[in-house]
């Protein structure tokens, strides 16, 4: 009987790392796609039917976003929790994964002071916006690879 739940158990931690990480990556696509979508309002929402159309699927990948990250939330505490993935590495992993979800907030708050009439973003200024989940998920799966600490 051993083996065979040991065997169950291994199917499980692999099935749940499998999909935390699938919804980890629809999440890091709106990460990069709705900062991108705040620079093309900035280049081209001052025509209002580009604005709206934008705003729309900015509102949709926001919502969409929310979903990803609670999913890969709950699947990480089960690893977590169930699984006992532990250490310091994994410590610095959430304190990023917290800033890209500060991130990911702010980034949802211009949207909807654009959609309320706020002014439009500088694209210049949006374009470095952009390149800041870049950086951190770089630093993360190194952590999550090396297990420094």
């Amino acid at each position: 009987m051993r083996p065979r739940s040991r065997i169950g158990a291994a199917v499980a931690y692999l099935l749940v790392k499998t999909f935390h990480l699938v919804f980890v990556i629809a999440w890091m696509a709106t990460l990069f796609y709705l900062p991108r979508i705040l620079v093309n309002l900035g280049e081209g929402g001052a025509h209002p039917e580009v604005r709206a159309r934008l705003v729309l699927m900015g509102k949709r990948l926001y919502g969409f976003g929310h979903s990803m990250f609670g999913i890969a939330l709950i699947l990480g505490a089960v690893l977590w929790l169930h699984f006992g993935i532990a250490g310091g590495w994994l410590h610095a992993k959430i304190a990023l994964v917290a800033l890209l979800f500060v991130y990911f907030v702010l980034s949802g708050r211009r949207l909807k002071k654009i959609a309320a009439g706020g002014a439009l973003p500088d694209p210049t200024r949006m374009r470095w916006w952009n390149e800041v989940p870049v950086v951190v998920l770089a630093a993360i799966v190194w952590l999550v690879l090396a297990k420094p600490f």
